[in-house]
């Protein structure tokens, strides 16, 4: 098993004087059910109940008392009811409109109950429904793939995941580990994935799982959809949105397809919501707050690298590349880097951000901005030398920090350098395996 982060945030989530329900979203097959179960191994007793089954729905029709309820599940599950540490997990729980109201009465009657509810197509199937969760009775989190450390240890290597982790000099093995972040942008992080590559040490067998996840999010369009053009819309996305993967999109006749603007918006959203992808909006600012600017095209990520390239049929060009920057336009580097920002980010409304200037002779952009503490900071994705950053020096000038980042495939290098307005600024030129280590590598150089 794929030993996740998130484990430590459901422990602290546990401690939690004040205790809610907890509501675990992601997308299909990103691991929450074998999270949870990795999680149980703490628990006296565990309660597993998956709504897509009515035995299980009709457990929630019984009573609008918890307790009851709670007595009915262990009657269910033959089980004698008892005092103990209790953890009930309630899967697929959009599928009751019942279970999702009793979640209050878990929080207000049941407090020495642990109680995690969860689904993957959540979001959409509770907005057809008219239901919503308990407002300031339950907490939540999100799980997005696993990160290039969680690939790591999945696949054995826990050696350099904790080379990464561990605050020392990584240069005698920079090669190695950028030879590790190739397979991870070729495997990506859905859990299923990991693991059958770590059985058969081949890319190429790891495409199976790959198009049974794609098809199953295409045959899941039935369940997303609430009439016949929006299933229509939202395959065609789901058919061809991959090759416009880290690209600024325009709605009309997005894939060369016939669909208005109004008829896309509204499926791109459907799937935002199966947190299968994002729109990323631009903003102007280079202080916070960011505020996206929702008139302008956004650029589509998506939940993860692997399957981009595996749709792209672009793993071959990544496999032989010497520096993925420069595959496909750096828009692979790209997508793997957005994904890195964000995969042990666990707010619900944890989002992404680019920034672009626009004036009639040239436009700026750049690739990322990123919150650390007060600060927003620019990240860049590319190679090449720094007069060539002429986008970041642009939103530099009117920035007031003196911190900016470039994500390249070389080792870590620190640049104090001046840009022609002449403001000195510190450029932190960071490999690709240290992405997700942003937070205490700013600390270090600031």
């Amino acid at each position: 098993m794929i030993e996740r982060t998130a484990l430590s945030k459901l422990q602290k989530w546990s401690l939690e004087k004040d205790r809610k329900p907890l509501i675990l979203r992601g997308a299909r097959q990103v691991g929450k059910t074998t999270l949870v179960n990795a999680f149980a191994q703490k628990f006296d007793i565990y309660l597993y109940l998956n709504l897509e089954l009515e035995s299980n729905r009709k457990l929630f029709e019984l009573s609008d008392d918890a307790n009851v309820t709670l007595q009915a599940i262990f009657l269910h599950k033959h089980l004698v009811y008892r005092k103990g540490r209790v953890l009930l997990f309630i899967d697929e729980i959009q599928n009751s409109k019942r279970a999702v109201s009793m979640l209050r009465y878990f929080y207000e009657q049941c407090s020495d109950v642990y109680v995690i509810a969860a689904g993957s197509l959540m979001d959409n199937l509770l907005d057809l429904r008219k239901i919503s969760f308990p407002v300031g009775r339950v907490s939540y989190m999100t799980l997005r793939p696993c990160s290039f450390t969680e690939f790591l240890v999945g696949i054995g290597d826990g050696f350099c995941g904790q080379a990464i982790k561990d605050e020392i000099d990584v240069l005698p093995i920079h090669q190695q580990l950028m030879q590790r972040f190739k397979e991870f942008v070729l495997v990506g992080g859905m859990p299923a994935a990991i693991n059958y590559y770590k059985e058969e040490n081949n890319i190429a067998a790891v495409s199976e799982i790959f198009d049974a996840l794609i098809q199953a999010y295409v045959d899941d369009v039935e369940k997303y959809a609430s009439n016949i053009t929006a299933q229509k819309t939202i395959r065609t996305i789901l058919q061809r949105g991959w090759y416009s993967a880290a690209e600024t999109i325009t709605f009309e006749k997005f894939g060369n397809s016939a669909y208005r603007s109004r008829e896309m918006s509204e499926a791109f959203a459907t799937i935002s919501k199966a947190l299968l992808l994002e729109l990323v909006y631009p903003t102007t600012a280079t202080r916070l707050p960011a505020v996206p600017d929702f008139n302008r095209r956004p650029k589509l990520l998506w939940l993860d690298c692997g399957l981009v390239n595996y749709a792209c049929q672009l793993q071959s060009d990544v496999f032989s590349a010497n520096d993925i920057s420069d595959v496909w336009r750096g828009r692979i580097a790209e997508q793997v880097v957005a994904q890195e920002l964000i995969a042990e980010n666990f707010r619900s409304n944890a989002s992404r951000c680019y920034w672009r200037k626009d004036n009639p002779k040239s436009s700026a952009e750049i690739d990322f901005l990123y919150t650390f503490e007060n600060m927003l900071i620019p990240i860049e994705v590319k190679s090449g030398t720094n007069a060539k950053l002429k986008s970041l020096h642009i939103f530099m000038e009117d920035s007031p920090i003196n911190i900016a980042i470039r994500v390249w495939a070389n080792p870590l290098k620190i640049d104090d350098i001046t840009i022609p307005s002449g403001k000195q600024i510190r450029l932190i030129n960071i490999p690709f395996y240290y992405v997700g280590q942003i937070d205490r590598i700013v600390r270090r150089y600031i």
